[in-house]
């Protein structure tokens, strides 16, 4: 049975227990939320790291609710609330440069740069403000014949803070506010929050605890330590931390990075400049897929820097490009950095490269061009069987696709994606250096799909044309590479548990 609130102590004003419980609630959300932005340009945006998030801050949850369930039965909840309210709010805003400072030791898509980020971001604040909530209950429960109807008015307003938290960061502050913006709000709000509920209970004369002045000493702290954390941004997007870095030796190169991924290299004066290997392989391709300097319609799945557009723009006068960027302030760095303009000829829409395939005619593109990456896997929706037929269905009968993919030994997700190609495409190209082949290294590889038979010698003599020691396998030698990998469906395309991210250390 629960113990009763102390001996003459009185209940919160209805509509500070109502607060209080929505506050700490929804900054729980609001931390899962920033902190899976906050360190994804460490680890990149994954399955793996969106679960660690979720997974401990559902731990942190449950940890916080039972300590401070168990806490408000040894001790009068007035003297613990506000410090709690405060501390969390203060680590909220002190994640930002913890998280910074220990992402620049660990970074990477390895499962322990992962774990220890998510942690570091997520665990401490969360379960101390999740002890909130269990307190705030105790000091209404002025009579157990109101138990069921605190506890559940209360737990209510919690679960209404965390689904307000929800929409109104997703949807509002991501795209107003930086994320460290997101979180020193957040935290300092929070902490303000404690503050008056410290003052409040001391004037009205409830006992209430000085609040420790280490509390806003951390939370001072951790405001200027956000300032002076590094910052591995130079502009957040809707979906990535972005920055363009001058190519030193070309005074007219960008790189274009996006979270941990070297996302596209633009030459801003000579777009026949190719400096990725595989970018030079899909150009390849194009270039013998249809009478040298024709004009062709394509269609790009994935933006980025527009490299590829921007070349068959140059080396086939005319082509009509239609690029499918889900990342709108991708688009913005492009135009504003990167020297992007748009034409009739050159188009962009913003949209999920899956939802754009689903309104393309049927029949009218002779080319398309996978190129669309979420951190270093391709989006699973752009991998799976109906996706590719639908490209199929966008293509004309002699249309070709072309794919970049990354992958590292054993390559279970190239052989996955090659082998959900063949179920859709009769003709089936892999284009790799000859240690992918072999099964010993990984990096980029480009697949080649189409319904025609396609130039496979004048593609292979065209590789070392662009300086490229790749080689292109077809018929048994990829049947043997393929092996009896499964075909990924909208139903089965686990991409995040085929794809090995990085190779094995030297």
């Amino acid at each position: 049975m629960t113990a009763p609130a102390p001996a003459g102590a009185r209940a919160l004003p209805a509509w500070i227990a109502a607060g209080l419980t929505f506050l700490c609630s929804g900054a729980v959300l609001v931390l899962e939320i920033a902190g899976l932005r906050l360190i994804a340009p460490y680890v990149g945006i994954t399955l793996q790291t969106n679960t660690a998030v979720i997974g401990f801050a559902l731990a942190a949850i449950a940890v916080g609710a039972w300590a401070g369930g168990t806490l408000a039965d040894r001790v009068d909840p007035r003297r613990l609330i506000p410090p709690l309210v405060v501390a969390g709010g203060a680590l909220v805003v002190a994640v930002l440069p913890l998280v910074r400072f220990t992402g620049e030791a660990f970074s990477g898509a390895d499962a322990g740069s992962v774990l220890l980020l998510a942690f570091v971001a997520i665990v401490v604040p969360a379960a101390l403000l999740s002890a909130v909530p269990p307190m705030v209950v105790k000091l209404q429960l002025a009579s157990l014949d109101e138990t069921g109807v605190v506890v559940g008015r209360l737990s209510g307003i919690g679960t209404l803070g965390g689904i307000a938290a929800t929409f109104l960061t997703g949807f509002v502050l991501v795209a107003v506010f930086p994320t460290s913006g997101i979180l020193v709000g957040t935290g300092l709000v929070t902490v303000v929050a404690g503050v008056a509920a410290a003052v409040y209970l001391r004037r009205t004369g409830e006992g209430a605890g000085r609040l420790p002045v280490a509390l806003l000493v951390l939370a001072v702290a951790g405001t200027l330590l956000a300032a002076l954390a590094p910052s591995p941004c130079e502009e957040e997007t809707s979906y990535h931390c972005a920055r363009v870095e001058a190519d030193p030796e070309r005074p007219s190169g960008r790189l274009l990075l996006l979270d941990t991924l070297r996302h596209s290299y633009v030459d801003l004066d000579d777009p026949t400049h190719l400096e990725f290997e595989y970018v030079r392989a899909i150009a390849s391709v194009t270039d013998v897929v249809a009478p040298a300097a024709e004009p062709i319609s394509a269609l790009h799945l994935g933006g980025g820097g527009l490299t590829v557009p921007r070349y068959l723009a140059h080396a086939r006068p005319g082509t009509e490009s239609l690029v499918l960027e889900v990342d709108p302030g991708v688009v913005d760095i492009d135009r504003e950095q990167l020297g992007l303009e748009t034409s009739d000829e050159l188009r962009v829409r913003v949209v999920d490269a899956r939802i754009g395939l689903a309104d393309e005619p049927a029949g009218g593109r002779d080319l398309v061009v996978g190129d669309a990456f979420g951190g270093l896997s391709v989006p699973w929706q752009l991998t799976t069987r109906e996706a590719l037929e639908e490209i199929d269905a966008a293509l004309t009968d002699d249309g070709v696709y072309v794919v970049n993919l990354i992958d590292h030994p054993p390559l279970d997700f190239v052989r996955a994606e090659l082998a959900t190609l063949r179920a859709v495409f009769p003709h089936v190209l892999l284009l790799a250096r000859a240690p992918v082949l072999a099964g010993e290294d990984g990096g980029n590889v480009v697949a080649v799909a189409s319904r025609r038979t396609l130039p496979v010698e004048a593609i292979t003599d065209a590789l070392p044309e662009r300086d490229l020691a790749w080689q292109v396998a077809e018929g048994a030698e990829l049947d043997a590479f393929v092996g009896d990998a499964r075909v990924l469906t909208d139903d089965e395309a686990p991409v995040d548990q085929l794809l090995t991210p990085y190779g094995a250390a030297d």
